[in-house]
């Protein structure tokens, strides 16, 4: 299992508890294709570099997991269709021992 980090934005216009339920969804399904979350944090609200579909603000939130190489792969498409997803990345991260 390699480690990863995903990183994406949801509409500022989103109240806390639906910015958590997002986050919890994305968590679930890393642990539901046998992966482990290390961290989920949300960061504060921030203005965005430039516009986008309309959004000039959004809820960052960044998740550390750890999974299997085809659990990324599943979360990026689900990040593409979800509504709720203004921008995401997800990367294989390299930590230095």
């Amino acid at each position: 299992m390699k480690k990863y980090e995903a990183f994406y934005i949801v509409p500022a216009a989103m109240t806390d508890d639906e910015v958590q339920k997002v986050a919890d969804n994305f968590k679930s399904i890393v642990e539901k294709n046998g992966g482990s979350v290390e961290s989920a944090s949300k960061w504060e609200k921030r203005k965005l570099a430039y516009e986008i579909n309309g959004h000039r603000e959004g809820n960052y939130i960044l998740m550390n997991f750890e999974a299997p190489p085809q659990v990324p792969a599943e979360l990026n498409r689900l990040m593409r269709i979800n509504d709720d997803v203004i921008r995401h990345q997800i990367l294989l991260r390299e930590d230095i021992a």
